[in-house]
C-alpha cells in the first residue's frame, strides 16, 4: 500500500493552482455525496439494522483513510458520517427525487472540477491513475489541516515531491513534443 505522502504527492502534482483547489472543495464533496444516494438505494435489513451500499462502501473507504493517517482519517469519519446522515433521507425519497439530487450533484461536481483544471492547465490526476478519485477527499482534508498549521512536515514533503513530479512531467512532455 502506498503511503499518504505517496498518494498526496501524486495528486498534488495535478493540483497546484489555488483556483483549481477551490473548485475541488466544491466538486469533490458534491460527487462524494452524490454517490451515496444511489448506493443508499441498495438496502438490506440485518437483524433490525439497516445496511446500505453507501454505509458499506464508505466504511471501507474510511478504513483505508484511517490506515493512511489516524487524525485525517478521523476527520474524514466525521465528514463522511455527516454526508451519510444527510443523504439517507434522499435515498429513501421517491426515485425521481433521489435521481434528480444524484444527477445534479454528480454532474455539477464534475463540471466544477473540470473547470478548475482549465485554470491548472493540466488534466485531472485520475486520467493517469483512476485510484486518485479516492485520494481527492483526504487530500482536501489535509489541505485544511495544512492551512491550520497541522502536519507541516507532511505538507513540506508533499509539496516538494509534487513539484518534482510536475517538473519531470513537463520536461518529458517537452521532449516528446520535439
Amino acid at each position: 500500500m502506498k503511503t499518504l505522502e505517496d498518494q498526496m504527492s501524486f495528486y498534488a502534482a495535478y493540483h497546484q493552482d489555488p483556483r483549481n483547489k477551490a473548485t475541488h472543495f466544491l466538486g469533490v464533496p458534491a460527487i462524494a455525496v452524490s454517490l451515496m444516494i444511489p448506493l443508499g438505494w441498495l438496502r438490506i435489513d440485518a437483524g433490525g439494522v439497516t445496511l446500505t451500499g453507501a454505509l458499506v462502501v464508505t466504511s471501507v473507504l474510511l478504513a483505508y483513510y484511517l490506515l493512511l493517517d489516524i487524525p485525517l482519517g478521523l476527520a474524514m469519519c466525521a465528514l463522511f458520517g455527516l454526508a451519510l446522515w444527510a443523504t439517507d433521507p434522499i435515498a429513501q425519497a421517491p426515485l425521481a427525487t433521489g435521481l434528480a439530487w444524484f444527477l445534479g450533484l454528480f454532474v455539477g461536481g464534475w463540471i466544477v472540477q473540470l473547470w478548475g483544471h482549465v485554470y491548472e492547465g493540466r488534466k485531472p490526476a485520475l486520467v493517469d491513475n483512476l485510484f486518485q478519485v479516492f485520494v481527492a477527499p483526504i487530500f482536501l482534508a489535509a489541505e485544511v489541516f495544512f492551512a491550520l498549521g497541522y502536519k507541516p512536515r507532511l505538507h513540506e514533503a508533499v509539496q516538494k515531491r509534487a513539484l518534482e513530479m510536475r517538473a519531470a512531467a513537463l520536461s518529458s512532455g517537452a521532449r516528446s513534443a520535439a
